[in-house]
């Protein structure tokens, strides 16, 4: 009875002891970090500019990633103003933050500023379009997003053209430099495609790309426009630019037809075209404002 008992107090003192080895002796766990959860990152977005929930109305919020950083992309309006937040998934810092009241866009200090005269410069027409007259969208003030629909009015309008017209491939809207855009792409009958950036708050042209998907025939006379005669095609697109603004031109040949290639600079806008070097057409244009 007595060894029973003894053997039963060493089995006691060696299932604790080995307790007290695994529990303080073993390799450390290591403690994976969870995200802080959508709400708790509209909570810091809410609480950084001084806003409650019940005086903002959300448009985007989901965990989204960029490299290895996970955030949360918190969008809200309130009254005329448009907040653009990312938030840290892990630590719930405040990534980016920016501020869109009215058509003024002002950035905190982790924010990079869109320039301003992409506002004026926006509204040169599309190349092929005829008489155009500047977009009549009206712009918001409210914080609202403008509707799918008021997006591709406003493409077709700068691109003069109708809905009957043209087929459409995509209205979507997404986020360009910190800021909700529209990427409205249609096509026409020619051969023409289209691609806009619609800025959602506003309604206005943030930027566009132009392209011929299919060459132009020569006339067959074999004669060629000149270097000059492209640059002034160019020019005609960009009321008020010169020859001095300019920045690049080459002559290039692309499935043996020469082929002009430029871009310009003006007024916060930077345009690349490409120009048939026998019909004069312009086969390509990309109109975007510059990054600074």
């Amino acid at each position: 009875m007595k060894n029973n008992r003894k053997m039963l107090i060493n089995i006691l003192v060696l299932a604790v002891l080995a307790c007290l080895v695994l529990a303080g002796c073993g390799s450390p766990t290591s403690v994976q970090a969870e995200p802080i959860g959508l709400e708790a990152a509209k909570a810091v977005a809410l609480e950084d500019a001084g806003l409650s929930a019940s005086a903002v109305s959300f448009t985007t919020t989901g965990l989204d990633r960029q490299g290895d950083t996970e955030y949360y992309a918190i969008d809200f309006t309130s009254g005329d103003s448009s907040y653009q937040y990312d938030i840290d998934a892990i630590s719930g810092r405040v990534i980016e933050c920016r501020i869109n009241q009215g058509t003024f866009l002002a950035a905190q200090p982790q924010a990079t500023q869109t320039p301003q005269t992409a506002q004026t410069a926006q509204t040169s027409p599309a190349p092929g379009a005829q008489s155009v007259q500047t977009p009549s969208v009206q712009t918001q003030s409210s914080g609202e997003l403008i509707e799918e629909q008021a997006a591709r009015d406003a493409a077709l309008e700068h691109a003069g053209l109708t809905e009957s017209q043209v087929t459409f491939l995509k209205t979507k809207l997404d986020r360009e430099d910190g800021r909700q855009v529209y990427e409205v792409e249609f096509y026409t009958q020619d051969y023409k495609e289209y691609d806009y950036e619609i800025d959602a708050l506003t309604g206005e042209v943030y930027s566009y790309d132009y392209d011929v998907e299919t060459y132009f025939q020569s006339s067959g006379s074999g004669s060629e426009i000149t270097a000059e005669e492209a640059k002034a095609l160019a020019l005609a697109q960009v009321p008020g630019a010169t020859e001095n603004d300019i920045i690049e031109f080459k002559t290039d040949r692309d499935d043996g037809r020469i082929e002009y290639e430029g871009e310009i600079l003006y007024s916060g806008m930077k345009y690349e075209f490409e120009i048939d070097g026998y019909s004069g057409a312009i086969r390509s244009w990309e109109a975007e404002p510059v990054r600074r």
